[in-house]
């Protein structure tokens, strides 16, 4: 008895102690200094982070960002499957935060979307996650309030099978790095700014369709209302394989097998796939066992997961290369140690090839065309493909060679047709709930939704428990989605019959068809949503909530707590342009959201014979393309002049000292040029055409502007920086004048 109390006193302990430290952090503060990253005691993990503010220099310049337990990436938490997971999370920072356990089945309240799900953790406070682990696999955690993620909140989280594990095992993030701030990207890429497509040197502009043969193409592009073809948003400085550029594994020798686990924790960024040794082979997605299949290159979507094992064939070390999918960096692991063999490093994309496709695959209302013969799913037909140049050809618009996964090429490229479930996923019989959703948005304003409804404009879906919801997603934009699935794992549909793989994230291409159903086990409120970063902000997303759920006690008001949810995709965001030349200022400035925007815009003279000119207006954007836009305002308008003025429909203009209300409608045309048609309360018509940004090379801009009061401007701009422009403009009220012009 005695030496049974010697051993078990220590325990006893440290128990005590530990749970004096809870009764601390429960009460809301972190007090004293920080425990330990990982206690084991029994069966329970018990993992403390500690979420800061601090600064990097990735790039050599100072730039804020949030790490936990100051790293970044986070740690990697590993556990045992059939334990239990007790993490506290401790906010040190002077904001709220979250974190959310990406694939992981568990209770409601634990899955960690603030004001949904779980209850926001304060500033200086510490929540409590306990949940018993049901599964083994590769998954990953990272924070679910506005864009912290990109800013560094995001980890792996490892689930080990209880069986002795046979390969040597290396866990692999990979990320996204910018120095700008997030918010600010967020709101540049609803500004519709270019800035990123300068940087990246995908404009596609009139001097390079000139010199590159695709005159025509461009044209047809703009004809059809089409901005440039892209397939990424962001610029980015940095992209990191476990926080570096370049990573070392040096512990692994010749004829060893590895297997790596893969997750993509970058906020946008798909990541393509290849390793210099051979070939890779496929054994995991999503966390999820599949039988073994060999490729020589895969695309990993934003938040997906794989599982593959590589061998080292010789002394050696050996590239695992990752590379973004618009292909301006690379970052990669280094397997083995001794001489390197680097992997081929995959060439820039053709983006007028991939702007010819998409002119033919686009209707002129903005719409995917039905293409005969081909049947769009299970990213079994890469469309993309065309401007690849190692599987595309030579020829423009061509397709020969095109790598479909299916051995088209000699490069053997996975797709989800490949994928095959290691166990049968068959749903239980039971009513199938169906829903069809259509993704929804556009580049020009940067509106991403299911439906043509953000989540705010949206209501939750119910669901029963013991019922299949079924869902037919088809992808009905120019970008693909990675659609991910809170708390439930869903079948893929993709021709493997009771083998079918089982998901949590579902990448869908554009004109992709893709079904996916899962069962209904569970209860209260869980997301699905698009997880690029910014396509969710802007409201790509839906709500499952099952009926008869039980309160959750981490969300006491429901109701108010949706309606902060939905306050992500009705943020407003601000713009600004002010032009500084010799014949004065002119400029704007907006504050837009999805479908509404405030304005104001001036013309100011150097004099008061040029005069001044004001007009403020709010109004709303209709339609899934946003081509329409009615509004109301005020316009005020002095020049000093005794000529009277007639417009082209005959009617004075009274330029000398106008002021008066008006409505009008604006629409998008062909060309990208926007018809403008309003009254004033004077009875007065005024129609405006116009463009603004013409492409004419990757830097310069030209704008164009009449009207029937008989004003017409013409300009171009240089730009320099973000925010920095040289320009010159012609204005038929102010004259010839040149300077600069700034951009927020």
């Amino acid at each position: 008895m005695k030496k049974l109390i010697l051993l078990i006193m220590p325990l006893l302990l440290f128990e005590a102690a530990f749970a004096q430290h809870r009764m601390m952090v429960m009460g809301g503060h972190t007090q004293g200094k920080h425990l330990p990253l990982h206690t084991r005691i029994g069966n329970r993990d018990i993992y403390h982070l500690y979420i800061n503010d601090t600064t990097v220099s990735y790039t050599g310049k100072q730039t804020s960002a949030m790490a936990i337990n100051g790293s970044i990436p986070a740690p990697t938490l590993e556990f045992t499957e059939g334990d239990t997971a007790e993490i506290y999370v401790h906010n040190e920072m002077m904001m709220e935060t979250s974190i959310h356990w990406h694939g992981l089945i568990l209770p409601n309240r634990y899955d960690g979307v603030s004001y949904l799900t779980t209850t926001p953790i304060l500033a200086g406070q510490t929540h409590l996650f306990k949940f018993p682990l049901v599964q083994h696999g590769t998954y990953w955690y990272h924070s679910h309030t506005m864009t912290q993620e990109q800013s560094g909140l995001y980890g792996a989280f490892i689930i080990h099978e209880r069986k002795p594990q046979i390969l040597k095992e290396y866990t692999l993030l990979l990320s996204d790095w910018t120095d700008e701030n997030p918010e600010q990207v967020q709101r540049r890429l609803h500004n519709a700014t270019d800035w990123y497509a300068i940087r990246k040197g995908s404009t596609q502009d009139y001097l390079a369709a000139l010199k590159t043969g695709h005159l025509k193409t461009k044209l047809t592009n703009e004809w059809k209302r089409m901005n440039a073809m892209d397939v990424s948003d962001v610029y980015y400085d940095r992209f990191f394989s476990n926080g570096q550029v370049e990573a070392q594994a040096p512990q692994f020798k010749a004829g060893e097998k590895v297997r790596l686990r893969i997750v993509n924790g970058s906020s946008s960024t798909y990541f393509w796939l290849k390793w210099a040794g051979g070939k890779i082979q496929v054994v995991a997605n999503d966390g999820e066992d599949v039988q073994p299949v060999d490729v020589d290159r895969m695309i990993v979507g934003v938040a997906e997961t794989y599982d593959v094992v590589v061998t080292i064939p010789a002394d050696g070390s050996y590239e695992f290369l990752a590379t973004p999918e618009d292909r301006t960096k690379y970052t990669s692991l280094w397997l083995g140690n001794g001489m390197k063999h680097p992997a081929k490093k995959m060439g820039r994309l053709k983006y007028f090839e991939g702007m010819n496709m998409m002119n033919n695959m686009m209707d002129m209302h903005g719409n995917m065309k039905a293409m005969t013969g081909m049947v769009m799913t299970n990213q079994g037909m890469d469309m993309n493909a065309v401007m690849y140049p190692e599987t595309s050809g030579e020829a423009s618009g061509q397709m020969e060679g095109m790598d479909m996964g299916t051995g088209a090429s000699d490069i053997v490229t996975l797709n989800y047709n490949m994928l095959k479930a290691a166990h049968v996923t068959t749903l239980p019989k039971g009513p199938t709930k169906t829903l069809n959703f259509e993704l929804t948005g556009n580049m020009n304003r940067y509106v991403w939704s299911i439906n043509n409804k953000t989540v705010s404009e949206s209501d939750k879906i119910l669901i029963k428990q013991g019922e299949n919801v079924r869902i037919i997603l088809y992808n009905n934009t120019m970008m693909r989605h990675p659609m991910h699935l809170h708390g439930h794992y869903f079948r893929v549909l993709n021709g493997q019959g009771d083998y079918a793989p089982l998901k949590n994230t579902l990448d869908i291409m554009p004109m992709e068809r893709d079904t996916i159903e899962f069962r209904a086990t569970e209860s209260g409120d869980w997301f699905f949503h698009c997880h690029i970063l910014y396509h969710m902000m802007s409201g790509m997303g839906r709500i499952f909530s099952y009926e008869n759920s039980p309160p959750n006690p981490e969300v006491p008001d429901p109701v108010a707590g949706f309606k902060k949810v939905a306050a992500d995709d009705r943020q407003f965001y601000a713009s600004a342009k002010l032009g500084l030349e010799t014949n004065g200022s002119d400029g704007n400035a907006a504050l837009a959201n999805t479908r509404w925007k405030f304005s104001t815009m001036w013309h100011l003279g150097i004099n008061d014979t040029k005069g001044y000119e004001s007009e403020t207006m709010f109004g709303r954007y209709f339609g899934r393309m946003q081509w329409l836009y009615a509004y109301a305002g005020f316009d005020y308008h002095h020049k000093r002049t005794d000529e009277v003025e007639k417009n082209m429909f005959g009617q004075i203009s009274n330029k000398n000292n106008r002021h008066t209300a008006v409505v009008g409608i604006a629409y998008t045309l062909p060309m990208l040029f926007v018809a403008d048609l309003r009254i004033d309360g004077n009875g007065k018509f005024r129609f405006q055409l116009g463009r603004e940004d013409i492409p004419l090379t990757s830097r310069l801009r030209m704008t164009l502007m009449a009207n029937t009061d008989k004003e017409y401007t013409g300009g171009l701009r240089y730009i320099v920086t973000k925010t920095f422009s040289v320009s010159s403009h012609y204005d038929s009220d102010m004259g010839l004048g040149a300077g600069l012009t700034l951009t927020y």
